[in-house]
């Protein structure tokens, strides 16, 4: 086991699963009650956890200390009232203690090599980021969790998300249900309810079918199932933008990934949302944002039938 670990990023997921990992790898079932402590750099000084891991171990031959939020690696500014003695962490970094693992974890974007501490720190440690992955490094991902075929991780895709935690919560149902045998397409459609979002996915492509009366089916089956109809317009007025964007970056040549990057959403959303840009012109999708916002405006100041309003802003597709 090494020393020294730092695990950043925004993939909240892939962090507590590293986190994880390594404490695993250190310590047996036993051991894990008396050796690991854990200190938050926003309420504790970092020399206390240091102390900490000098301290030799009450049970067994190693411990773990997990050191959560060090803002002092980046240039954001913690709470005021914590200080911390950095040099005595430089001095650490140099000569850590042999029979521990300091695992420093922040859901921070980058760290700040400028600074002295963060660079012997990156230098010494065992680094991962946990950043968001790409359609590629999903799919390799969920290959990695279980047996699972190529057309049933579109469809998990298609119905569950992007979001690892809940990947891996419908992948350990999954499993459970497949035995000893690989997940197949059919299994996913069997067992993975669709998200909110997802059925707004089957609105859209509907809408881009014109075709009223299935749009009209699924609106009954989310109004029936307690969907608040302004959450509806919002998500579908969310989607309508992001296809209208993705139609514009296209035409000007910029690639999925990169129109991914440049709009700050998943590349999985983006191949979506470009499958469903072909469907609609461009006046057709600045006309369908305006007819959103109308009914957003009209759920919210009219004492109108929300249902009615929102059959109103579908039947209007048939123009």
């Amino acid at each position: 086991m090494e020393q020294l670990y730092v695990i950043y990023g925004t993939e909240h997921f892939l962090i507590k699963q590293a986190h994880e990992q390594i404490v695993r790898r250190a310590l047996s079932d036993e051991e894990r009650e008396w050796n690991v402590s854990t200190y938050d750099c926003e309420e504790t000084p970092i020399e206390v956890a240091l102390e900490d891991a000098e301290t030799l171990p009450f049970f067994g031959e190693r411990k773990v200390v997990v050191v959560k939020q060090p803002y002092f690696l980046t240039a954001e500014k913690g709470k005021d009232k914590v200080e911390h003695d950095v040099k005595r962490l430089e001095a650490y970094i140099e000569r850590p203690a042999p029979f521990s693992s300091v695992i420093f974890v922040g859901a921070y974007e980058k760290l700040d090599e400028r600074k002295k501490v963060t660079k012997a720190l990156l230098k010494k440690a065992n680094v991962i980021v946990a950043k968001p992955l790409n359609e590629k490094e999903l799919k390799q991902w969920l290959k990695g969790q279980c047996q699972i075929d190529d057309d049933a991780i579109d469809t998990l895709l298609t119905l569950a998300g992007t979001d690892l935690a809940t990947l891996a919560n419908e992948i350990e149902k999954l499993m459970l249900f497949a035995e000893h045998r690989a997940i197949t397409a059919n299994d996913v459609r069997l067992l993975v309810s669709r998200t909110l979002e997802q059925n707004v996915f089957t609105l859209v492509e509907q809408m881009a079918k014109r075709d009223v009366p299935a749009a009209l089916q699924t609106l009954q089956d989310l109004l029936k199932q307690n969907e608040e109809p302004i959450k509806l317009v919002a998500l579908l007025a969310s989607q309508f933008r992001l296809i209208y964007e993705v139609k514009e970056l296209m035409k000007k040549g910029y690639g999925q990934q990169q129109i991914a990057s440049m709009l700050g959403v998943h590349p999985f959303r983006v191949k979506v949302a470009a499958s469903y840009a072909s469907g609609f012109s461009e006046r057709q999708l600045m006309r369908i944002l305006y007819d959103l916002a109308e009914t957003d405006y009209a759920l919210k100041s009219s004492a109108t039938d929300k249902q009615l309003l929102l059959q109103l802003f579908f039947l209007k597709l048939e123009r």
